[in-house]
């Protein structure tokens, strides 16, 4: 069998964006041909975000053929739609390590390449990041370079994206571009050969030099004379195009054009150069474009595993997850009280809320990429009696931190936290695992934070925390499948838990105890059948299911009967779980009764890689707990 890349023509040829600005339209639409299969054939293996990758093939050749990066910086909203960018700028051969440990990144990544401008990873961040670039430029004197800023029309429904264009429509620089990639979401049905013909005119330098000139003539000689041109103008845009609010703001608009039409696009860029004071260009592509199962499923094809290049069919086996178990419990306690609502942003079927939307409808939120708003309007339900169910990745919830705080907690709101991928979610990388929300939910004043060891503790838990009163009740759970149970007791029905409560599930006569929190619980119980493999004897198992509040009567009683506690947590290890216990034991005076090892996630930020790999690397495994205990009893 070829080397991959042998199968392409250019593709194999390609070797820098220089030949992009020598190659003629024909070549060019066959390299995006030939980009399109590299992506699909390395994504079926990696798995990725492939829908939005595939939509921006020909955005990424005219920007590489139109600009010089990376002296022009070109900075990606999330990063999931550079595939094409990566294989384009000098990671051709690279690619098919991606999302791979040791690998190349997911997503844009400073210091994997001069070409990556900025690392992203978390949405509507790209036009504040462009907007620094653009006057860091101007300010070290590198004026001449260009800055532009792509970001989806899902990013948009983020305020950071709203405030970067606010402060550029203020600061009205020059040079500076945001390209509106427009795949879903229809912000104007004005597109067609009409439209691109109107836009291409608009852009082009003859219209916008004379423009320019008539402004300067009007400021100088008849300052209402400008007014009445620029509402001459913004009324005959009006009538042909969307973008009155971004005129509004201070942007030259642009758009609808096609964003596929590769001509067009390379016309408009060049045209955009030479348009005093920012740009906002809308382009329109369609997601997922070229490969059949991703344009017939855009939501399903914005992220997946491995698959079937000829069926789109996945690789992975069908167990369910820990969303999917929780979203199934919400919907069977939803039935039984109508006034538990669901908020997701931009997360339904991630979250597993996909059969709650379609169940409740009038029930459920979905209100776009924007935590911070999710959390404040969960509390303005809050306030009238309902009992919302906040639904957030771990990595996400970190952008809410403050309403979790000022909105929720402060005011003793009863909204329940469904911390969603908490811990290592693997290929993601640093920017997606869940790493910190143990530390920063602790802190929080009248929080609860819980994790369940299997589907039955979290349907429980879930159960607990819509009858909880006090405030925030946060419950984290990881990504993958779901342990079903541990006891062997079936995930059916509810049972109240004793809020602070833990529960001892071995008992062993070593001088060691584990303290697991979630997932850990069932490595806890794995390395304690090791322990007692080799030893003939096993330490004490502890399901630590409540963070905050601890069962600060159960640890003093271990802290007295043993000589280690390890805690055991997929959290960082500054200010998690294991410091917690370090501080309650301080407090008690018990601090040099017993020795606490902790084991968790370093102080630093944790590669890619699949959780596996992840997990045994960083000595997250029932064989690498077990080594630990054998090391303090020999």
């Amino acid at each position: 069998m070829l080397p991959l890349l042998e199968r392409y023509e250019l593709l194999k040829e390609y070797r820098s964006p220089e030949d992009l600005k020598r190659w003629d339209y024909e070549k060019l639409k066959k390299l995006a041909e030939e980009v399109r299969d590299y992506i699909i054939r390395v994504t079926a293996k990696t798995g990725g975000h492939v829908g939005p990758s595939l939509g921006t093939v020909e955005l990424t050749i005219a920007l590489l053929r139109v600009f010089n990066p990376p002296d022009d910086a070109v900075v990606w909203d999330v990063g999931h739609q550079a595939y094409a960018w990566k294989i384009l700028t000098d990671r051709k051969e690279a690619f098919q390590t991606l999302r791979q440990y040791g690998g190349i990144s997911g997503f844009v990544k400073r210091g994997e390449s001069p070409y990556d401008a900025f690392t992203v990873g978390h949405s509507s961040t790209s036009i504040s990041a462009a907007l620094g670039i653009r006057k860091g430029k101007d300010l070290t004197g590198r004026q001449k370079d260009f800055v532009v800023a792509v970001i989806g029309d899902g990013a948009l429904t983020g305020g950071e994206a709203w405030e970067g264009l606010n402060n550029a429509g203020q600061l009205r620089p020059d040079r500076f571009l945001v390209i509106l990639n427009d795949n879903e979401m229809s912000i104007s049905p004005n597109v067609g050969a009409v439209s691109n013909y109107l836009n291409k005119v608009y852009s082009g330098k003859v219209v916008q030099e004379l423009r320019q000139k008539i402004k300067r003539l009007l400021e100088n000689n008849f300052k209402p004379g400008l007014r009445l041109m620029k509402l001459l103008e913004e009324f005959m845009k009006g009538l042909i195009s969307p973008g009155i609010l971004f005129e509004e703001l201070g942007f030259n608009y642009i758009g609808v054009i096609d964003g596929h039409d590769l001509p067009l696009l390379v016309q408009t860029l060049e045209n955009t150069k030479h348009i005093e004071g920012p740009v906002l260009l809308h382009v329109r592509t369609v997601k997922g474009k070229g490969y059949r199962p991703a344009e017939e499923n855009p939501v399903k094809w914005h992220g997946v595993g491995p698959y079937k290049v000829e069926t789109g069919e996945s690789l992975k086996k069908g167990t369910k997850s820990w969303s999917k178990a929780f979203g199934e419990a919400l919907v069977e306690l939803a039935e039984r009280d109508e006034r538990i609502v669901a908020i997701t942003p931009a997360m339904k079927e991630g979250s597993g809320l996909a059969e709650f939307a379609e169940r409740f409808p009038d029930r459920f939120f979905d209100v776009g990429i924007a935590e911070q708003h999710a959390a404040t309007f969960a509390a303005g339900l809050a306030t009238q009696g309902l009992r919302p169910v906040l639904a957030y990745y771990s990595t996400f919830m970190q952008r809410a931190y403050d309403q979790i705080i000022h909105d929720i907690a402060l005011q003793k709101l009863p909204v329940v936290l469904a911390v969603d991928r908490a811990g290592l979610v693997g290929e993601d990388g640093p920017t997606h695992h869940g790493a910190f929300d143990l530390s920063y939910l602790r802190v929080v004043p009248g929080a609860v934070v819980a994790a369940p060891k299997d589907e039955v503790e979290l349907r429980n838990l879930l159960y607990t925390a819509l009858k909880w009163e006090g405030g925030p009740f946060a419950i984290r759970y990881p990504r993958g499948a779901v342990v079903e149970s541990l006891s062997g007791r079936p995930p059916e029905g509810f049972e109240e838990i004793e809020v602070g409560s833990w529960e001892v599930l071995r008992r062993g006569s070593l001088p060691v105890a584990l303290l697991g929190v979630g997932v850990a619980v069932s490595w806890c119980l794995e390395a304690a059948r090791l322990v007692e493999r080799e030893l003939g004897e096993a330490p004490t198992v502890v399901n630590a299911r409540f963070v905050k509040p601890l069962d600060s009567e159960l640890l003093k009683t271990l802290a007295l009967k043993k000589e280690f506690l390890i805690t055991v947590e997929e959290n960082a290890l500054k200010g998690g779980f294991g410091s917690a216990v370090l501080e309650e034991l301080s407090d008690a005076g018990l601090s040099k009764e017993v020795s606490v090892v902790r084991i968790g996630l370093p102080d630093r930020f944790i590669e890619h890689g699949p959780q596996k790999v992840l997990r045994e690397k960083l000595g997250l495994t029932p064989e690498a707990i077990a080594k630990r205990v054998l090391s303090l009893v020999a």
